[in-house]
């Protein structure tokens, strides 16, 4: 059986000198997101191997709250700041529960 919501990974990588900068922008992302309709979970994980890599591990109730989440307030200003703080764009893939 299949679980009708949406999981979402989503990788950032700081710049190794614009890694506690970067991860303050994140952290400023979680409790306003946890308290967005459709939001199940959303938490925010740093690679204990590499302290540039962050992730953060997400369930929405569908695709439309996955989309208002996307152009809310608090993402738009987060976006606003990533210029100068990451490596690449984020890398963002939306996957199924299977089992």
């Amino acid at each position: 059986m299949t679980n009708p919501t949406l999981h979402v990974i989503a990788r950032i990588v700081a710049l190794p000198e614009k890694v506690e900068a970067l991860k303050a922008v994140l952290l400023e992302l979680v409790e306003p997101t946890r308290h967005e309709a459709g939001c199940i979970k959303y938490e925010l994980l740093q690679n204990q191997s590499d302290p540039t890599d962050f992730t953060f591990v997400e369930e929405w109730t569908s695709h439309d709250a996955l989309n208002t989440h996307s152009v809310s307030v608090h993402m738009k200003a987060a976006g606003a700041k990533f210029e100068g703080l990451v490596a690449a764009k984020p890398d963002v893939r939306q996957y199924n529960l299977l089992a």
